[in-house]
C-alpha cells in the first residue's frame, strides 16, 4: 500500500493518535467525556488505527487488556511493540510492507491474525500462536510450497488464507497444503470438501509411511525424469555406484593400505582390482537407474489417469448443471410471464423435484468418481509393491551384480594381499630380500601378528563401507 501513502508524512503510533483512536470508538455521550478527560487505557479492549500512515508500531504498552486491534492500510514495516498486549486475540496487519513475520512471541491468545498484502518471503516465529485458528498471508511473496508444512505445529489453526503468493501456480498447490494440513476447514476462503481429505489420507500406507509424501514431491518436479547428475543418482538410490566413486572411498584415508602398496605384487594386484570393482559397481548403477525409471514412469501413469478421472467428472457436472440452469432459466420466465397462481405453484414444484433431480446426479457421479479413484489409489499401490519389493531383493541377493559381487571380490583381493604379506614376512625373517623397505612398512613386518592385525582392520574398514552402502539403497527404498 506504500504507493497511496507517498505524498503522506509517515506517523508514528502516539498517545495523541491513540487518544484520538479511542474518542472515535466510543459512542458519542461518552467520547465527549474521554475528550475531556483521558479515559483508563485498561478499559480499552479494541482499537483501530486503519489509513493512519502509521510506519513505526509504538506506544500501545498500556492498552494491557486490548483483544482487539486494527492496524490495516499502513505502511508499517516491522511488526514491534506489541509484547504488553498479552490478551490480543484478533490483529489486523494487512496492506502493509512488512517483510519478515516476527514480535509475536508474547501474544500467546491470538486467535485471528491478518498479514494479507505485505511483503513476506517465508513462514516463520509464529512456535508460540498455539491458540491461532485463523490465519490470512495471501498476498505476500511466498515461493517455497514445502514452507507451508511449518504451520503443523499449530494445531488449532482451521482457516488459511494464502492466495495470491507465487507458489499458489504450482499444479498440485491444494492437494499439498491439505495434505500437509489435515485439520483445515477453510482453505483460500473455500471449504475444504471431506471427498479431498479422505482421499488423501487414503494413501497413508498400512506401515505408517505416507506415499502422499513421495506422490506431493513428484508433483512439484521432486521426481521428475529430467533430473541430472547427482540429484537423479540420489532419487535413484545409486549415488556413490557410478565411476571409481565406490572403489575410491573404500581407500580413503586408509594409510594401511598405502603402505602395503609398497609390498612385492600388491601393486600389480592394486591395478586389475578396481577395473573388476567398479565394472560390478557400474552394472548395479545402471540396474539402479532403470529401475527408478520404471518408478517414475508409474507414478507418472497415475497422476495421467488421475486426471484423466477429474476431468471427466468435472466436464459431466458441468454439463449437468448446465442443463440445469437452462431449465431453471426458461422456467423463472415462464414464472414471471404467468397469469395464474396455479401455473406458478407448478412450476415451483418443477423447480424443486429439477433441484432435488440436480442433487441426485451430483451425488451420483461423486460416489463414482470416488470408486474410480480408490480403484486407482489400489493398482497404484500394487504397482508400487511389486516394483520396490523386486528392486530390493534383487540388490540383496538375485541380481548377479549386486553388492555381494562387491563383497566377493574384496574378500578376494583381501586374501591374496595377505598371502603376499605372510610370504614378504617369511623371506625377510630369512635373509632372502635385500630391498630396502621404509621404516614404516619394517614396523608392520616386525611379526605375524603385526601384519596380520593391519591388514584385517583395513580389510574390515572396506567391507563396512560395501554394507552401508547396500543398506544406504535398501532403506533408501524402504522409506521411498
Amino acid at each position: 500500500m506504500s504507493q497511496f501513502f507517498s505524498n503522506v508524512e509517515p506517523n508514528i503510533i502516539d498517545d495523541e493518535m491513540v487518544q484520538t483512536a479511542i474518542e472515535e470508538k466510543c459512542p458519542e455521550d461518552l467520547g465527549d467525556i474521554a475528550r475531556e478527560k483521558s479515559i483508563n487505557s485498561k478499559v480499552v479492549t479494541e482499537l483501530q488505527l486503519s489509513f493512519k500512515s502509521i510506519l513505526q508500531i509504538d506506544n500501545l504498552w498500556p492498552l494491557e487488556n486490548l483483544t482487539k486491534l486494527q492496524l490495516d492500510n499502513n505502511v508499517i514495516e516491522k511488526i514491534e511493540g506489541l509484547q504488553s498486549l498479552v490478551h490480543l486475540v484478533w490483529l489486523d496487519l494487512s496492506f502493509n510492507n512488512i517483510e519478515v513475520i516476527e514480535g509475536l512471541d508474547t501474544l500467546v491468545k491470538l486467535q485471528d491474525l491478518s498479514l494479507y498484502s505485505n511483503r513476506v518471503s517465508k513462514i516463520e516465529h509464529m512456535d508460540t500462536l498455539q491458540e491461532l485458528q485463523i490465519f490470512s498471508i495471501g498476498k505476500n511473496n511466498l515461493t517455497i510450497l514445502e514452507d507451508v508444512v511449518y504451520l503443523r505445529r499449530l494445531k488449532s489453526l482451521r482457516t488459511l488464507n494464502l492466495s495470491g503468493n507465487p507458489f499458489c501456480s504450482e499444479e498440485h498447490y491444494m492437494l499439498f497444503v491439505v495434505a500437509h494440513l489435515p485439520s483445515l476447514v477453510y482453505l483460500d476462503f473455500k471449504l475444504v470438501r471431506d471427498s479431498t481429505v479422505r482421499f488423501l489420507h487414503s494413501l497413508i500406507g498400512k506401515s505408517g509411511s505416507s506415499i502422499l509424501q513421495s506422490l506431493c514431491f513428484v508433483a512439484l518436479g521432486a521426481g521428475s525424469l529430467q533430473k541430472s547428475g547427482s540429484q537423479k543418482h540420489t532419487t535413484a538410490f545409486v549415488e556413490y555406484l557410478n565411476g571409481s566413486l565406490l572403489f575410491d572411498s573404500l581407500y580413503a584415508e586408509d594409510r594401511e593400505a598405502a603402505k602395503l602398496a609398497c609390498l612385492p605384487g600388491v601393486g600389480d594386484l592394486l591395478q586389475s582390482y578396481p577395473s573388476w570393482f567398479v565394472s560390478v559397481s557400474g552394472s548395479l548403477y545402471n540396474y539402479g537407474l532403470e529401475e527408478y525409471e520404471k518408478r517414475e514412469a508409474e507414478v507418472s501413469k497415475f497422476y495421467k489417469r488421475l486426471h484423466e478421472i477429474l476431468a471427466v467428472n468435472q466436464q459431466e457436472s458441468k454439463r449437468i448443471i448446465s442443463d440445469f440452469e437452462s431449465r431453471n432459466q426458461r422456467r423463472l420466465d415462464e414464472l414471471y410471464q404467468a397469469g395464474s397462481g396455479d401455473i406458478a405453484d407448478s412450476k415451483r414444484a418443477q423447480g424443486k423435484e429439477d433441484i432435488r433431480q440436480l442433487w441426485d446426479a451430483l451425488m451420483t457421479l461423486e460416489v463414482l468418481v470416488s470408486n474410480d479413484l480408490e480403484e486407482l489409489l489400489q493398482d497404484f499401490k500394487r504397482s508400487i509393491d511389486v516394483i520396490a519389493s523386486t528392486f530390493t531383493e534383487n540388490i540383496q541377493g538375485i541380481y548377479p551384480f549386486h553388492s555381494i559381487q562387491c563383497r566377493h571380490l574384496e574378500n578376494e583381493h583381501h586374501e591374496k594381499v595377505m598371502k603376499i604379506a605372510i610370504a614378504t614376512l617369511e623371506k625377510l625373517d630369512e635373509d632372502e630380500f635385500e630391498e630396502n623397505f621404509p621404516d614404516d612398512i619394517r614396523r608392520l613386518l616386525v611379526d605375524k601378528n603385526t601384519i596380520v592385525s593391519a591388514i584385517n582392520t583395513s580389510h574390515s574398514i572396506r567391507l563396512r563401507k560395501i554394507d552401508k552402502r547396500e543398506s544406504d539403497m535398501l532403506c533408501n527404498t524402504y522409506q521411498w
